[in-house]
């Protein structure tokens, strides 16, 4: 165990790339035209150049490779290529016949697998004809020759497609098949298959794998053009928590595997190249690069590498970075120059998290002018780097031909082009020919070597990031194509393009179009932004003398017993006082509420929403202090600190949205007869009472308000006990925004003065957020009271339940698994706190999930570096340590995490634990706390778990992991539950996009961020005109004929 102890933020030197991150599109791709010079008589030169090989590379009639045909009778945007690619994935790992069975109906089914027209690749015309069937076609053949038949011969298609896209399932073979292709010149760039780890037991195994493979192609690699093969290694295969948070653990272990590596390979002169991966893990990659490239021992050696990607804005940038690194170790470097394989993922990344930009470029043709000239860099810089450039783009290689000729020719150094194997080799077979008179221009073949269950992360990846290459592939050999369409020039692209950006590419904060905006959020893997954040919510928070007490009718009412508020890290950490509201408080609050309803509710829709959009940039100004409270009051880290203040903004801008929709002055006019005016109106009710949590301090607090605001009504607020002095500062925020001090109240205070409130004959509704057993008790003192029957909207807990079937993937599980459970140290309504493994599966799925809880990091949330903070109080620590205790009466504990020592003693810590129990009936309530339930289930059980999920009463959360669509669909449909997520976690529902809310023992609806939430705030009025009343009809007599 290691002491808790505070920490500073990550060490990450700064590599002079930050004002690149996320700049704008348009300054990058003007500022890579100058750089570029692509003069006109340059495009001539090389468009003629191109076309040259082009006509070379027909004439020659080499039929195009294997994955090159495939690509193109298959491609991931048609029905058929999915479903191959679902079947290629799933299929061989899947253990149980009863899953592989049901996977192969499923993705079989579900394409036209005829190939169009005449085919002449064996494997596309093998493919589409061992799958051309119908589900008619399908039954008859299972119904001759029988299920286990077909799984065994599609096992076996599946394999032999595979054969096609991988050099070797081991070094071995990989090496043996290489020999052909080092006959023609090729030299050999090994890629070993493998994602990232999970586990310290999967890094230590891919390390292993890593250096067996360097012995073997030491010992018998053999050289082309004076050259060893070469081999890529994966940091994020080398550690499983290689990111910026946890720079202060991987940084050192990466570097000493690298050295490790690259001593390994530098004893016999093998090169060897560190792959590009996300663009988060940049800066810290380079850490662990530079250190290695100066580590005196590899002085002799020039055979350290890594991967670029010319999507990213800072890759141009980043060329004069490792240029000047090499030169002040005075060495050469090898650089793999990609086009990049994330680009979907860093598209979703950036939207998701409202970044301010992308750190890609939104246009292929952009990607295509950054890879020219990040080349023509490289390229100009021979002696401090040997450029590997991977295209298979004729026209990128008569670009770079022309860079060489036109910067010192060969002469000057050398370098090679790459080619993926199984595409590219009509083309570099010319390549090589012409390249014969020159030692130092060479092409090599990257080549994948792993077993077939590897295939599908690395296939996908090559797929889409060839995707831009694809459509030049088919264009290269296929006659009917004009040359001069084969060889397009991406930089008169760029310049006809009226915008450089995309235009179906909003940025982050436009993702939602013109209704509302996006909040931004903040990236915590930059330097820049996470180096000063720390250091100003320390002073936001620290700083100031915090008391939340009533607020009514805009004065504050100190006058009461000072109630400290602690900091659930740091017990003896007093955050804030509070002072709880009384019975007068409670009579005064409903006597101001009632004057400001009939100000607030007269006010016009359109100055609501107003006051809701400036709430929403008032809590994006004070962003600082509001996340400092969330993570010292509330114990959230910063991750979830950020989350909150964004969906608290969120909650205000949709409420604002919906309110100009729902509320307009005029009236909704009703379809009617003729010579009559029918219009629906929305009004507030009165008084609305909101009751928020603990767990979402802030977001909740801020979406119950807001939503009853813009409804029209009067507000009185009482937050709960644990959290005041958030909602203190959220109600300062609200008045500042304009909404009248009589019609929002707050009240502090415990249980007690929750009861009065509700109590009250005045309450015209009440919006609840908490426990299942309050929400009753509320539920009955409503119905006791004389008056008007008025609503509760209600959202309590759930035993929230994930099935997962065979056919799904371990890694994906576990990820999701672990954030969904142990995420805000599982204190979320949303929670996954039942997992239920089919049983084939369920020992492999444990044991990684064992090794990735052991490897979770505990500790103050203050920390970048902490994965879960405390649980909110003793009290709930104590429910969980009873929990944890009792299990062993019905189940037993397959894996926790760490507690660091003294932990307990400074804050409310608890570690998160793993237990397998028989049923979902042992628990009788919902644990609310970082403990994941495990069940096992047979394949043939799966509706009975259902049932049982369902029998609880609970109707929240639901999560699937499959890949066999129509068990997605049964589970799907037949799951009671609110919020259903399918292979992803259960968590983070986004306003007005995932709306949030559940049935049953889980909540009365409607949904929070979603369009049917602020009718319920409201009463209905329809006013009934007959407009023909004082005369005829002018309407109706005045239409033309």
């Amino acid at each position: 165990m290691t002491a808790l102890r505070a920490m500073t933020p990550p060490n990450v030197t700064d590599h002079d790339l930050a004002p690149y991150l996320y700049a704008d599109e348009t300054v990058r791709v003007n500022t890579l035209l100058v750089d570029l010079a692509w003069k006109a008589e340059r495009a001539e030169r090389v468009g003629k150049a191109a076309s040259d090989l082009v006509t070379r590379v027909r004439g020659a009639r080499r039929k195009a490779g294997e994955l090159e045909a495939f690509m193109q009778e298959y491609r991931l945007t048609t029905d058929e290529g999915l479903a191959l690619m679902g079947l290629a994935e799933a299929l061989l790992r899947v253990p149980d016949a009863k899953t592989a069975d049901a996977l192969i109906r499923d993705k079989i089914t579900a394409a036209d697998w005829a190939p169009e027209g005449a085919v002449n690749d064996w494997m596309v015309k093998a493919t589409g004809l061992g799958l051309s069937v119908t589900k008619a076609t399908l039954e008859s053949v299972v119904a001759k020759l029988g299920e286990p038949v077909i799984r065994t011969a599609m096992g076996q298609a599946i394999r032999i497609m595979g054969h096609q896209f991988v050099l070797g399932r081991t070094i071995d073979e990989g090496m043996k098949n290489a020999q052909a292709y080092e006959a023609k010149g090729y030299r050999m760039s090994y890629d070993m298959l493998g994602e990232g780890a999970r586990t310290m037991a999967d890094a230590e195994r891919y390390f292993n794998s890593y250096v067996s493979a360097l012995n073997v192609i030491a010992a018998n690699g053999k050289t082309v053009n004076g050259v060893m093969p070469g081999i890529s290694v994966k940091l994020s295969a080398l550690h499983p928590r290689y990111r910026y948070s946890q720079a202060d653990h991987c940084i050192p272990a990466l570097t000493d595997k690298l050295m490790d590596l690259a001593r390994v390979a530098a004893a016999k002169d093998v090169a060897l190249t560190v792959d590009a991966e996300e663009v988060e893990r940049l800066e810290i990659s380079l850490d662990i690069i530079g250190a290695v490239a100066a580590d005196p021992s590899l002085k002799h050696w020039d055979g350290l590498g890594l991967a670029v990607q010319a999507y990213s804005k800072r890759t141009y940038p980043l060329i004069d970075r490792l240029a000047a690194m090499a030169r002040a170790e005075k060495r050469r470097l090898s650089v793999r120059l990609v086009k990049g394989a994330y680009w979907d993922t860093e598209i979703k990344r950036a939207q998701v998290m409202g970044l301010r930009d992308y750190p890609v470029f939104t246009r292929k043709c952009n990607t295509d002018l950054s890879y020219l000239a990040c080349a023509q860099k490289l390229i100009q810089n021979r002696d401090v780097f040997y450029p590997m450039l991977a295209t298979h783009n004729a026209h990128t290689v008569a670009a770079v031909l022309d860079m060489v000729r036109e910067n010192g020719g060969a002469a000057a150094g050398p370098f090679e082009f790459q080619r993926l194997h199984g595409m590219g080799e009509a083309l570099y077979d010319i390549v090589l020919d012409d390249a014969k008179q020159s030692e130092n221009i060479r092409v090599s073949m990257y080549a994948p070597v792993g077993t077939h269950e590897d295939l599908l992360p690395y296939l996908v990846r090559r797929l889409l990031e060839n995707g831009a290459n694809s459509s030049f592939v088919n264009k290269l050999l296929d006659p009917k194509v004009p040359v001069e369409d084969a060889v397009e020039d991406p930089i008169a692209d760029v310049k006809r393009n009226e915008t450089r950006r995309h235009p179906r590419i909003p940025l982050p904060a436009d993702l939602y179009g013109m209704g509302r905006k996006n909040s931004a959020g903040m990236d915590l893997t930059d330097p820049d932004v996470v180096g000063p954040l720390i250091p100003a919510m320390k002073a936001a928070v620290d700083d100031v003398e915090w008391v939340a007490a009533p607020l009514i009718g805009g004065k504050l009412y100190r006058d009461g017993a000072m109630i400290p508020v602690t900091n659930p890290a740091h017990r003896d950490h007093v955050v804030g006082h509070a002072v709880y509201a009384g019975a007068d408080h409670v009579k005064r609050a409903f006597e101001t509420a009632r004057n400001g309803f009939a100000v607030w509710s007269a006010t016009p829709t359109r100055d609501r929403a107003a006051c809701l959009d400036r709430l929403a940039d008032l809590m994006q100004d004070y962003a600082i202090p509001l996340m400092g409270l969330c993570v010292r009051e509330a114990g959230k880290t910063m991750d979830d600190a950020v989350a909150e203040l964004r969906e608290a903004i969120d909650f205000c801008r949709y409420y604002a949205m919906r309110g100009r929709i729902d509320f307009v002055d005029h009236g909704h006019v009703m379809p009617g007869p003729t010579g009559e005016n029918n219009v629906l109106n929305l009004h507030g009710r009165g008084t609305f009472v909101c009751i928020s949590p603990w767990n979402f301090p802030l977001a909740i607090f801020m979406g119950q308000v807001s939503a009853a605001l813009m409804a029209g009504n009067a507000v009185i607020a009482k937050p709960a006990e644990q959290t005041p002095l958030i909602a203190s500062l959220a109600a300062k925020l609200i008045h500042m925004a304009g909404v009248p001090h009589d019609a929002f109240t707050l009240l502090p205070g415990d249980g007690h003065v929750g009861a009065a409130l509700v109590a009250h004959p005045d309450v015209a509704g009440v919006a609840f957020t908490g426990s299942t057993e309050v929400a009753r008790i509320i539920n009955r003192t409503l119905a006791a009271k004389d008056g008007p029957i008025v609503p509760l909207i209600a959202e309590t807990g759930g035993q929230n339940a994930m099935i997962v079937d065979s056919s799904a993937l371990p890694e994906q599980v576990v990820d999701d698994a672990m954030i969904s459970a142990f995420g805000s140290a599982g204190q979320r309504c949303s929670a996954l706190r039942v997992l239920c493994l089919q049983d084939d599966v369920a020992d492999k799925i444990i044991t990684m999930l064992r090794g990735a809880m052991e490897q979770i990091r505990i500790g103050d949330p203050m920390d970048i570096r902490t994965d879960i903070g405390p649980v909110i109080d003793d009290e709930a620590r104590q429910i969980l340590v009873k929990h944890r205790a009792a299990i062993e009466g019905f189940g037993k504990i397959v894996a926790s995490a760490p507690l660091p020592m003294g932990a307990e003693k400074q804050g409310t810590f608890f570690a998160p634990v793993a237990c397998e129990i028989k049923s979902i009936s042992d628990l009788k309530r919902e644990v609310f706390g970082p403990v994941l339930h495990i069940i096992r289930y047979k394949a043939s059980e799966r509706d009975a778990i259902l049932k049982a999920v369902n029998d609880t009463g609970y109707g929240l959360t639901f999560g699937i992991h499959s890949r066999i669509q129509s068990t997605i669909h049964d589970l799907a449909d037949g799951a009671h539950a609110g919020n259903v997520y399918v292979n992803r976690t259960m968590i983070g529902a986004v306003v007005g996009v995932q709306p949030f809310g559940g049935h049953g023992l889980s909540g009365t609806g409607p949904k929070a961020g979603g369009p049917y939430y602020l009718p319920r705030f409201a009463t209905e009025k329809v006013i009934s005109v007959n407009t023909t009343a004082s005369g005829g009809n002018a309407s109706l007599v005045s239409l033309d004929d």
